[in-house]
């Protein structure tokens, strides 16, 4: 029995995760810590990261804030060079929007925006992790999280991002291609349902008659959804977990749906 939590330990790993201030990100960082891992935390909003180190280090997890705006390229460089010769063995690459906006009324300030945080930032965060691991001698682990939306569009007013998610999974196969045999085991995975702070703003505006759109698609997803309960953001850290775990140890380039089955209905 023991040979199987030290499969799931991350004792002396150090793990990265972008986004971590709320949501699915504040909860991998959790997950992450109690199986044993220093954290990496990166957000935009500093209270947020001064609120999780806090959180954490009451529960005994040693977190690092790194206060980032990753839509831009020269922050991320900043945000590396910072972590130079102490890089992460883990990069979850969490942080995403997803701004409503019918496709017709879609302006490149918006399509920019997403395409920057969803998109490029995964790219440019996977392209540093590996390149900076690879010159001291090792390997690493990468869990890049995209959604159900890139699978199957089902909400009104998210072309975008749809469009920046779906590219998130062609990184996410094509790295793990091009460097397994290098050491780097990189997955993804596609959170739907998932009850955080920022879809229950959504859900809010919603009852509030604000988006009928939202609001019927609400329905429809319900009716959709097998395990009859929206997700919460544990649910996606310890899949999280098991990816990055020895548990996966042979698993390369998959795309693991965290959505109660919503897919499969």
């Amino acid at each position: 029995m023991r040979e199987v939590f030290n499969l799931i330990s991350l004792d002396g790993k150090v793990a990265m995760v972008s986004g971590a201030g709320s949501g699915i990100g504040r909860a991998i960082v959790e997950v992450l810590g109690k199986a044993g891992a220093k954290v990496y935390a990166v957000d935009y909003d500093r209270k947020l990261l001064d609120n999780l180190r806090d959180e954490m280090g009451n529960l005994g997890i040693e977190v690092e804030g790194f206060c980032y705006d990753l839509s831009r390229k020269e922050e991320i460089c900043e945000l590396w060079d910072q972590v130079r010769g102490r890089e992460p063995n883990i990069l979850v690459n969490n942080v995403g929007i997803y701004p409503f906006r019918d496709f017709l009324e879609v302006d490149d300030e918006i399509l920019e925006k997403t395409i920057n945080i969803n998109l490029k930032s995964c790219f440019w965060m996977c392209q540093k992790m590996i390149k900076y691991n690879l010159e001291r001698g090792r390997g690493g682990i990468i869990v890049n999280v995209s959604s159900i939306e890139a699978i199957l569009p089902f909400v009104k007013g998210l072309v975008h991002y749809t469009a920046s998610k779906a590219g998130v999974i062609a990184i996410t196969r094509a790295l793990a291609k091009e460097y397994a045999s290098k050491g780097f085991r990189i997955n993804a995975i596609l959170p739907g349902g998932i009850y955080t702070k920022g879809t229950k703003g959504v859900i809010k505006k919603t009852l509030l008659g604000v988006n009928f759109n939202i609001m019927l698609s609400g329905f429809r997803f319900w009716d959709r959804l097998p395990v009859k309960r929206v997700g919460k953001p544990e649910d996606v850290g310890k899949v999280v977990l098991a990816l990055v775990s020895d548990l996966f140890s042979y698993v390369h380039g998959t795309i693991i749906p965290v959505d109660g089955g919503f897919l499969s209905a």
